[in-house]
């Protein structure tokens, strides 16, 4: 089912996880401001590094554990996006879907 256009309050969700998106400044910076994905990357993984960003994407290991996982993205193109990030630093097995 393509999502683009939908709000998040449209979709059938189990999770909104904000703690392991990347902020807010880190997305305008490559979206707006013309950062480099490599540094993007870098800085996204430091985030994910904090305590908040370590509990989510733990939280999120335990919810794929087993299950396909759906990742979501409003980002074009995917290659250019956190769910690349997301995938790689899932364990093994699981199944990251954009």
């Amino acid at each position: 089912m393509a999502a683009r256009g939908l709000r998040k309050d449209e979709l059938d969700l189990t999770a909104w996880d904000k703690d392991v998106a990347p902020s807010t400044e880190l997305r305008r910076a490559l979206h707006h401001e013309g950062l480099a994905y490599e540094e993007f990357a870098r800085r996204y993984r430091a985030e994910l590094d904090s305590p908040a960003g370590r509990a989510a994407l733990q939280a999120l290991r335990e919810r794929a554990d087993g299950h396909v996982l759906t990742l979501l993205t409003a980002t074009k193109p995917l290659e250019r996006s956190a769910v690349p990030i997301l995938i790689d630093l899932l364990p093994e097995g699981a199944q990251g879907h954009p």
